[in-house]
């Protein structure tokens, strides 16, 4: 760390009360070491321990780094706890985080704005589901998916509508709206987006992984999944998916980061299926891994993305300061 950067001191909130809480503290064990290779200093609060709320106005930080993943972190909760204590804080607002959170509304953004998207089907708990018409409106293979989940937690293929029942009851465990899209048979791929008002796209990374899709176990065991950048489907499709991903980064408001997931069809035409305003800052996460490919090492990517968070703009409702 030159003399000419600023010191800061900054609270990296970790842990939560979320399904993917081990992830969260493996990702704030790894975000605090980088920001501390860079010479910040950094306090660690488990947002899942009693009197963290007190703990984070004892210890006013300059800004607040959240490593939560899933509800209570990546939901616009916690965004909104920050807002009232005016603390700075790296990642999207209250409603976009909300928004990029649920599966069902980023769905209604994506088409507003013209985004390609896999059509799908919305359900709720206690509500009627018809199979035969959902079947003839998607297919017969789908992804049955928590509307409010990420990790993959909770996500079933099911690959004929005989197995929609088990997988939407399987969803069900985690939430009470579901979203049932239809199975796109091609690549994943994901690209990370990093800025405020002028973002800009990392390179287009491909994942393979061991199982069938990318799911929890691919995500987070080392060995489960391969990274390859560039992604092998050709510099056209590629400019595609990194549109689409900046493209998706407006439409939701996202602020400082993001990273869209999309599927490269067979004929290259590539859909559109979510994004995450708070990445894995994981050994095995995407977002590390494109920035790197970008001549941005993990510590100079955790640095640049609580510079962003002081970055001056208005509410943060959709997008802004956190101040």
């Amino acid at each position: 760390m030159t003399e000419e950067v600023q010191k800061l001191r900054v609270a990296v909130l970790m842990g939560g009360r979320s399904a993917e809480r081990e992830v969260s503290l493996n990702t704030g064990q790894q975000v605090t070491r980088a920001l501390e290779t860079v010479g910040h200093d950094v306090v660690q609060i488990d947002s899942g321990a009693e009197g963290f709320i007190g703990e984070l106005e004892t210890t006013r930080p300059d800004v607040v780094f959240i490593c939560l993943h899933g509800r209570f972190g990546e939901d616009g909760t916690v965004q909104g706890l920050l807002e009232l204590l005016e603390l700075p804080y790296v990642g999207s607002g209250v409603l976009a985080s909300a928004l990029a959170m649920d599966k069902v509304m980023s769905k209604h953004f994506f088409a507003n704005e013209g985004l390609p998207t896999p059509a799908y089907v919305h359900v709720r708990r206690g509500a009627g589901f018809d199979i035969e018409d959902a079947t003839h409106l998607l297919g017969p293979k789908t992804v049955v998916k928590p509307a409010n989940e990420g990790s993959a937690i909770g996500v079933t293929i099911a690959h004929d509508p005989g197995e929609l029942p088990a997988a939407l009851e399987e969803a069900f465990r985690f939430d009470d709206s579901v979203l049932v899209e239809r199975f796109i048979s091609g690549v994943e791929v994901t690209v990370g987006v990093i800025g405020n008002e002028e973002p800009i796209a990392l390179p287009t990374l491909e994942i393979v992984p061991e199982h069938e899709f990318y799911d929890y176990e691919s995500k987070y065991v080392p060995g489960m999944s391969r990274h390859i950048i560039p992604a092998r489907v050709g510099e056209t499709i590629r400019a595609e998916c990194e549109r689409l991903a900046l493209a998706a980064h407006h439409a939701l408001g996202c602020r400082g980061m993001s990273r869209a997931d999309l599927i490269v069809a067979e004929g290259g035409r590539v859909e559109l299926l979510e994004v995450n305003t708070i990445p894995g800052m994981t050994s095995t996460s995407l977002l590390p891994d494109a920035a790197r490919a970008a001549g941005i090492e993990f510590p100079e990517l955790c640095d640049r993305l609580v510079r962003l968070a002081l970055e001056p703009a208005g509410s943060r409702s959709g997008a802004g300061s956190g101040r």
